[in-house]
């Protein structure tokens, strides 16, 4: 039985559109590195989903591609045609069978993505801004523009084809749609940038976009999320009060949750608004009234997630604590909470089911995951 404490992260939620989750334990979007070179999924990637889908409400898997030149890792599944319905929904049928949503995340990397991965080693981008230390990439015409965004309503008719639940607009962590709404890498001067109202132009066409597929495509109540970085350290760049306007024009799109991004759950607004709240708390204040909040970050233990809950955010999400204690949503269920494991231990891989790219990814990058020097 689990322990009264952490009863409220056991209580079902229900959906705008009427979709029920089992539970407020959400596992966050990572990319794992691991599918196969075409493009199509491995078994090792759908074994990993498996293991860790049996004990959450609902699951958000890795970022698939929506247009070819969108793909910003090596090992990304794709989701950018036809052909990849078979592979998507192994992953689908997965997370599913185990008694979780399946949500799929879809994106664009942008100026992000490697060069080696892309037809004739271009990268675009809303403007000709390089990230650091990369090539500078080329700006989108306005007939790309329309393009792309068709593409993410063309990779959410797939997702409702290979029977997921739902799906995550990835507008977070610097990746394409970021890039429009960021005046640091948004320099156009047509309908897609210029003021802070032409820079949501991108992200709400790509809303309106899915929104329209689901209303045309599903038979039943399909998802559809959007993430977010509530500020960029870059200046210009976002800042607290631009994510506070952008999350105004999404809590009126009928979105079903907005999902921050964050490496800390309580971290604090660096500018834009004059407040020593939590940026969650301070979106959860200003929409949450009408859209649901999935609030994350650096939640490893079941204290944590309670504490995080009783913020007022409805769901939680779990991200890297899940790789390293797949069985956490059960052991706080039983009141084992105290055999938690919150650190990756080296001689674990087989028993967590981590596919061998993510894990190499893991060991080779001191201070990612708690427990690895």
């Amino acid at each position: 039985m689990a322990n009264s404490k952490y009863l409220p992260l056991f209580e079902p939620f229900s959906l705008p559109n009427g979709v029920q989750l089992k539970n407020r334990i959400v596992m966050a979007p990572m990319t794992n590195y691991s599918s196969n070179p075409d493009g199509t999924v491995t078994d090792a990637e759908v074994t990993y989903y498996e293991r860790r889908s049996s004990g959450v409400g609902m699951v958000i898997t890795a970022c698939t591609y929506v247009t070819e030149n969108g793909q910003g890792f090596h090992g990304e599944f794709g989701g950018d045609r036809d052909e990849f319905i078979p592979s998507l929904r192994k992953i689908a049928t997965a997370i599913k069978e185990q008694g979780a949503k399946a949500i799929l995340q879809i994106f664009h990397g942008g100026r992000q993505v490697p060069p080696e991965l892309v037809p004739h080693g271009e990268i675009v981008s809303a403007s000709s801004v390089p990230a650091e230390g990369k090539q500078v990439p080329r700006e989108l015409t306005e007939k790309e523009v329309k393009s792309i965004i068709r593409d993410f309503g063309e990779t959410t008719r797939r997702a409702i084809a290979a029977g997921y639940d739902g799906v995550e607009i990835h507008g977070a962590n610097g990746y394409l749609i970021q890039q429009f709404f960021s005046p640091q890498t948004n320099r156009r001067e047509d309908q897609w940038g210029g003021s802070l109202e032409k820079r949501l132009s991108f992200p709400l066409a790509v809303v309106d976009e899915v929104k329209k597929v689901v209303a045309e495509n599903a038979k039943e109540p399909f998802v559809v999320g959007y993430r977010f970085s509530p500020e960029e350290p870059e200046t210009p760049g976002i800042t607290m009060a631009d994510t506070l306007t952008l999350v105004d024009a999404l809590a009126d799109k009928g979105l079903d949750y907005l999902h921050v991004s964050l490496q800390d759950f309580w971290s604090t607004p660096r500018r834009g608004v004059e407040d020593t709240r939590s940026r969650v708390e301070i979106i959860q204040e200003r929409v949450g009234n009408r859209v649901p909040v999935i609030g994350v970050g650096s939640i490893y233990t079941a204290d944590d997630a309670i504490k995080a809950k009783q913020s007022g955010i409805p769901l939680i999400a779990l991200g890297r604590e899940l790789i390293i204690d797949p069985d956490w949503v059960e052991k706080v269920q039983e009141g084992r909470e105290a055999e938690i494991v919150t650190k990756i231990n080296k001689g674990t891989q087989q028993h967590l089911d981590i596919p061998d790219p993510l894990w190499q990814v893991i060991m080779n990058r001191p201070g990612w995951f708690p427990g690895v020097e």
